[in-house]
């Protein structure tokens, strides 16, 4: 069973795997009861390929925060130019940093991207000049602050 973010179904899943992940996806908290009632089946088989699916590394359980709820109100996407032999270490100093929650090394005019959250523009700035520029190896860096979160899905 395809859906739209997993077009074509995974090697080792079938349409009840696919079925469950796509229920959890969507409400992290629905009960095996009710995702057994709509298969037709126990909630023991449901429980059984749940635990399948999480030790195959197909899903993962956390709780997701609401940092604007933690007073964080300024964020910003960075983009960081390094020195291209020491990128790799840059990337690991720079999330390290606990202002950075998300880090990927990409091709393109940067070398890495950073999101980062702050309490506001004067952290956001402290972070900028006194922490990531510090980082021996980060050449330039742009940011560009978040105005809007217009989508922002999880799968």
């Amino acid at each position: 069973m395809a859906n739209e973010f997993f077009p074509t179904p995974a090697e080792h899943l079938d349409d009840i795997d696919q079925y469950i992940i796509d229920a959890l996806r969507k409400d992290g908290r629905e009960a095996f009861s009710q995702i057994a009632e709509q298969l037709k089946v126990s909630p023991g088989m449901i429980r059984q390929r749940y635990n399948r699916l999480v030790e195959m590394g197909y899903l993962k359980v956390l709780a997701i925060t609401n940092p604007m709820q933690y007073g964080f109100k300024t964020m910003a996407m960075i983009g960081i130019r390094t020195d291209g032999q020491r990128m790799l270490e840059v990337a690991e100093q720079v999330a390290a940093l606990k202002e950075v929650i998300y880090l990927i090394v990409v091709s393109g005019r940067y070398d890495l991207m950073a999101e980062v959250f702050c309490r506001d523009q004067e952290e956001l700035l402290t972070f900028l000049t006194q922490k990531l520029s510090a980082i021996e190896g980060v050449r330039e860096t742009e940011s560009f602050m978040h105005l809007k979160i217009v989508k922002e899905i999880y799968f």
